[in-house]
């Protein structure tokens, strides 16, 4: 049988003791996987273990998926209504509600981020988002259609069946599988779920392997909030097995991804090569954070600031890249250099810290390499670009100036905190340079003159473009990328359509054919 993971914290920001399930989560029990070999789960902060769980193969995915199936056709799918499916999910927020200390300390122990930002802003997003789809659930519709006399139309938007998360969905299939995905993992697990479950569906998810505690913690958190056994089954594994295994399923028949686009064009590659499953793909970022001469120089700064180093820059709609124009250029560089020495860098569950480690040596390593390779290509590195420490996977926060567009740094997502600085002249100048990437997630526009900015807003390629603030979300509001930035959206309504299949029904009311 698997065990479990007991922790009692002493800090300064929180005492308690958390206990966690290490096995595999399916038909509402924990068990080990059918090889009963595990992985090593890290703390960033030290770069020591934690402790080890489970660890799925394909096997385990198809006994999964078979839970799953068997859920949605008998106690899910459409045998509950969406009345009963929001009362669950409202029952499942108000018990994260009454954990989330527990969830916060697993996030930053996991990861890295502060407990106070993971309580505060994580966990805190991810009640929000539950409570939010769980007032969806009974309003799920379709449309009557006006046709003719002698007939009644109307459509049904139906549950899929089993999703999968690689984050995968009526077979719907969600994985989170690559470093990436290693970024905000109570949130991830909900952006998916959450969504998934309104609309009917029953869910198979492989969390990231480098931060899988909260999910597992999730996991028993379901079973307390009295959702039917097979509706959530979480696989814990690598990517090239189970992820894998999740891709090319055939009972499969949806699948949702966050993570890098390398990872996502693979996961569309064996969807299609398996049984044409569609996919929604949450994918990477280099944004622009787009400044004029007459922004509010001191909101612009923080809002950068924040824009960049939110989540020690590990998130896929960071404004790693800052253009400002040449009027305040020099000022606002002086500025903003002083924000990033002074962001406070330690131990998340230290008093009045403001960044923790990276979350894993792999992406610690990554974003290393990128430092490298800017100061090769010749870009200035003006502050930053070390490690921190001799202990865990702590970067200072980095600028560049003097970069030239073709550069790496410039041109590809780093996923840390790093970020390069350009002067630009005029309107035309930066929206060409903006939308100069194969990227198109999001972006940022700082200006008083309200018609500059909604222009310019309208002229940069994303999915989401913030006025004067960066990295605000709400679960009402639709958030995903234009180009090989992704495929479909999360949140809000528009979530909704990935999770359903419309169909219509005539019905001939005595009309003859002759």
């Amino acid at each position: 049988m698997p065990g479990t993971f007991t922790h009692k914290f002493d800090t300064p920001v929180y005492k308690g003791t958390v206990n966690v399930s290490t096995g595999l989560f399916i038909n509402n029990k924990f068990v080990d996987g059918s090889d009963t070999t595990t992985i090593d789960v890290l703390n960033p902060t030290t770069g020591k273990l934690i402790t080890t769980i489970s660890e799925a193969t394909a096997k385990d995915v198809d006994i999964a998926v078979k839970a799953a199936q068997e859920a949605y056709d008998t106690t899910w799918g459409l045998n509950t209504s969406g009345a009963e499916r929001g009362d669950l999910l409202n029952k499942l927020a108000t018990i994260m509600d009454g954990a989330r200390d527990e969830l916060a300390a697993l996030e930053a122990m996991d990861n890295g981020k502060t407990f106070s930002w993971a309580k505060n802003v994580d966990v805190d997003f991810a009640i929000q988002v539950v409570k939010y789809y769980a007032g969806w659930a009974d309003k799920i519709h379709g449309q009557t259609l006006e046709t003719d006399e002698k007939k009644l139309t109307y459509t049904r938007h139906e549950p899929i069946g089993v999703v999968g998360y690689r984050e995968f969905p009526s077979y719907e299939l969600q994985i989170l599988s690559d470093t990436s995905l290693s970024m905000h993992p109570v949130m991830m697990f909900v952006w998916k779920i959450a969504p998934a479950l309104a609309t009917g569906n029953t869910v198979v998810l492989k969390p990231s392997e480098f931060t899988p505690l909260t999910a597992l913690r999730m996991c028993s958190i379901i079973q307390e909030a009295g959702i039917p056994p097979g509706v959530v089954n979480v696989v814990t594994g690598y990517g090239n097995t189970v992820g894998a295994a999740i891709s090319s399923h055939m009972d499969i028949l949806k699948i949702a991804f966050t993570g890098s686009t390398i990872v996502g064009r693979k996961i569309m590659e064996a969807a299609a090569k398996s049984n044409l499953k569609p996919v929604t793909l949450e994918l990477g970022g280099k944004n622009p954070n787009i400044i004029y001469n007459d922004a509010d120089l001191d909101n612009a700064v923080e809002w950068a600031s924040f824009g960049i180093y939110w989540n020690h820059g590990a998130a896929c709609c960071a404004g790693s890249r800052i253009f400002v124009q040449s009027g305040i250029y020099d000022k606002f560089l002086e500025k903003f250099t002083e924000k990033s020495k002074a962001i406070r860098i330690g131990n998340p569950f230290g008093e009045n810290i403001d960044q923790g480690p990276m979350s894993s040596e792999a992406q610690f390593n990554r974003i290393m390499s990128y430092i490298e390779s800017g100061k090769t290509d010749g870009a200035t590195v003006h502050t930053g670009g070390n490690r921190r420490g001799s202990e865990g996977y702590f970067i200072e926060p980095t600028i560049f100036t003097n970069v030239k567009a073709d550069m790496k740094i410039v041109k590809e997502e780093i996923f840390g905190p790093v970020s390069v600085v350009v002067k630009f002249e005029d309107e035309d100048d930066v929206v060409r340079q903006a939308n100069d990437t194969f990227y198109g997630l999001a972006a940022g526009v700082f200006s008083q003159d309200i018609d500059r900015a909604i222009r310019t807003a309208h002229r940069i390629q994303a999915g989401t473009v913030w006025v004067n603030c960066y990295n605000h979300f709400k679960p009402q509001v639709p958030f995903g990328g234009y180009r090989q930035s992704g495929i479909g959206r999360e949140l809000g309504s528009y979530a909704l359509e990935n999770y359903t299949a419309v169909k219509a029904v005539h019905i001939n009311l005595g009309q003859r054919l002759s």
